[in-house]
C-alpha cells in the first residue's frame, strides 16, 4: 500500500515530467502506441539527443520503458495502468479563465 509520502511523490514526479512541453508532447504521442527516438524527434522537429534526453528523464521517473530491438530502442508508456489514467486526464475538460495567463517556460524544467 502506498504511503501518503509515495503518492506526494508519485504527483511530483508527473507533474515535473508534464510540466515541461516537449515532455507532454511525447507522452501524447505514446498514449498512440510505442514510438522510437529517432521518429519522435523526425514527429517534433527535435534533435535526437534532445528528444532522448527527454525520453532518459521520463523512464528515469518510471513513466515510460524502453524494449531494446537491436541498435535501437522502443519507448512506451510503462504501464497499461498509467496509460489508461493520463488518457482520462487529458480528456477531462477544464473551465479555463480566459484572462488566465498561459506562461510556457523557455527552458526545460528539471526533470524528476
Amino acid at each position: 500500500m502506498l504511503t501518503v509520502a509515495s503518492r506526494l511523490d508519485v504527483m511530483r514526479r508527473l507533474g515535473k515530467a508534464m510540466a515541461d512541453p516537449t515532455r507532454s508532447h511525447i507522452l501524447l504521442r505514446l498514449l498512440d502506441g510505442p514510438a522510437y527516438p529517432a521518429g519522435l524527434a523526425d514527429e517534433f522537429g527535435l534533435t535526437r539527443q534532445n528528444v532522448s534526453n527527454h525520453l532518459a528523464c521520463l523512464r528515469d521517473c518510471g513513466i515510460v520503458v524502453a524494449e531494446p530491438e537491436g541498435r535501437q530502442s522502443r519507448y512506451e508508456i510503462s504501464d497499461p495502468l498509467l496509460a489508461h489514467a493520463l488518457r482520462e486526464l487529458v480528456s477531462v475538460v477544464l473551465e479555463i479563465d480566459e484572462n488566465a495567463s498561459t506562461h510556457e517556460p523557455a527552458v526545460a524544467e528539471e526533470c524528476c
